[in-house]
């Protein structure tokens, strides 16, 4: 990747673009974050960085944390990711990512945990459509039917869609769009929707596919 900051997801709104149509957004608050650890093919045998999102407090850190934070003189951070930047050079323990890092009308992607719901059937989790209603098919329709073969192989092969949990998973919106940068209050406005709840923290990085 060649840009990256992380954020927090406040919610959806909407806005106007200069033609006066309602462009759907998602607000994050966008950094300001730091980069905390410089990781080099020397020391480390690859090329990344490590950046921190928002502020704990000293008595919330425990002691490995609290030495990382003390050896490179950086406050302790909520959140921790490493990105594997095309050039690191330019970047520095201590220098601060803001929300300027990307332009208005910039393709980016969005990864977050989505939402976790629990324990769902088929037909939620999988799309699977219901049995017939009719001609001794039974009183349960939302079920997904066989899973598997008779006597050989006597078992159900892995990965068989089933009912299970749902949710709670890393995912990665593609292509969308950022429809405003608030620089001032550290807040990009994307169009469309990012995964994960209000509150939920979100990377967000220069598109891969653009």
């Amino acid at each position: 990747m060649k840009k990256a900051i992380l954020g927090k997801k406040i919610g959806m709104t909407q806005i106007f673009d200069e033609n006066g149509k309602v462009v759907p957004v998602t607000v994050i608050e966008a950094g300001p974050c730091v980069v905390s650890q410089k990781k080099t093919i020397e020391t480390d045998g690859y090329e990344a960085v490590q950046i921190g999102f928002g502020d704990l407090r000293p008595k919330l850190v425990n002691k490995p944390a609290k030495g990382h934070f003390d050896k490179f003189g950086i406050a302790p951070k909520r959140v921790l990711r490493e990105c594997r930047f095309e050039d690191i050079s330019t970047y520095n323990v201590g220098d601060i990512i803001k929300a300027d890092v990307f332009e208005v009308g910039e393709k980016v992607d969005v990864v977050g945990t989505s939402k976790g719901k629990g324990y769902a059937g088929v037909i939620k989790r999988w799309n699977f459509r219901r049995l017939k209603e009719s001609h001794g098919t039974g009183p349960v329709v939302r079920k997904g039917g066989s899973n598997g073969a008779c006597s050989d192989p006597s078992r159900v092969f892995k990965g068989k869609k089933m009912a299970g949990h749902l949710g709670a998973e890393r995912v990665t919106i593609q292509n969308l769009t950022i429809a405003k940068i608030d620089v001032e209050n550290n807040l990009i406005a994307i169009k469309g929707a990012v995964p994960g709840p209000n509150g939920g923290t979100v990377l967000i990085r220069n598109s891969v596919k653009a």
